[in-house]
């Protein structure tokens, strides 16, 4: 199963590179942030004719995602991380087996403006959807624009960036707090150096020379992490003309396990 995460800011703008996107990864699952349109504007007939089945949660301007999958999605839930928020900012459903949770974790702007606590609480109320979603029992993979550099290594400059936004302690720790023991970051099971980016700020020539974050992730449970066969960050879109200031990530999984693996993680 290849599943992959873009935050593809603005289908309308970027709906050729979107199908482009497809055309040449043709991921089993594709989950989209940032679509900044409405149900209606989404281009769902180009997707369906690809064999792709579409759940979107939209808003008009701002926000939004969705989840794209060659089967269908069960169990269909959005308006996480909490029911009644007015950001579309998430979306779950059951593909081949797996809760796929996609988010577009709130930037907050910075610590000192009013919209950082709101992140702080929008990431413990994901904590608790969390926690409730466990006792279902399904393999877990959460993935999304997190607009958070876990550690160091995801931070072009560290002993400059760490502690203001998307590197302060509390942004980090209510991130720890989400994955507990029960998720980790599939790419750093490939990739443990520095130096690998999937977001480059369109200001400052931040593309040209290469002084982005890696804030776009891929977390996986136990039993999925033990199929990852392999996690990698696609710069390729982010070359293009008018591109998103996001690349895509992509994770391979020996999913669903064999008959013998049934016992196994994989």
């Amino acid at each position: 199963m290849k599943i992959m995460s873009w935050n593809v800011n603005s289908v309308r703008v970027r709906h050729d590179r979107l199908l482009a996107l497809l055309d040449r990864h043709a991921p089993d699952v594709l989950c989209l942030q940032e679509l900044k349109c409405t149900e209606a504007e989404l281009p769902r007939a180009e997707l369906e004719r690809r064999g792709y089945h579409v759940h979107i949660s939209g808003q008009k301007s701002w926000n939004g995602v969705a989840i794209l999958a060659r089967e269908p999605l069960t169990d269909v839930e959005i308006d996480l991380p909490w029911r009644g928020d007015a950001q579309a900012r998430g979306i779950s459903a059951r593909v081949g087996g797996v809760r796929i949770v996609n988010l577009y974790v709130v930037n907050g702007q910075d610590t000192q403006s009013d919209k950082y606590p709101y992140k702080l609480e929008w990431l413990a109320c994901l904590q608790r959807y969390l926690a409730a979603q466990e006792q279902q029992g399904d393999p877990l993979c959460m993935l999304g624009d997190f607009n958070i550099g876990p550690d160091a290594r995801d931070l072009p400059d560290p002993a400059r960036q760490t502690g203001g936004i998307m590197a302060s302690d509390a942004e980090r720790q209510a991130l720890a707090d989400c994955l507990g023991e029960r998720l980790s970051d599939a790419f750093r099971l490939f990739e443990p150096a520095g130096g690998h980016w999937s977001w480059w700020d369109y200001r400052s020539g931040a593309w040209e020379r290469d002084q982005g974050w890696r804030i776009d992730h891929i977390y996986l449970c136990e039993q999925l992490l033990g199929c990852a066969t392999g996690c990698v960050i696609d710069r390729t879109p982010r070359g293009n003309l008018q591109p998103s200031d996001h690349a895509p990530v992509v994770v391979n999984l020996a999913w669903p396990p064999q008959e013998d693996d049934e016992d196994e993680a994989c």
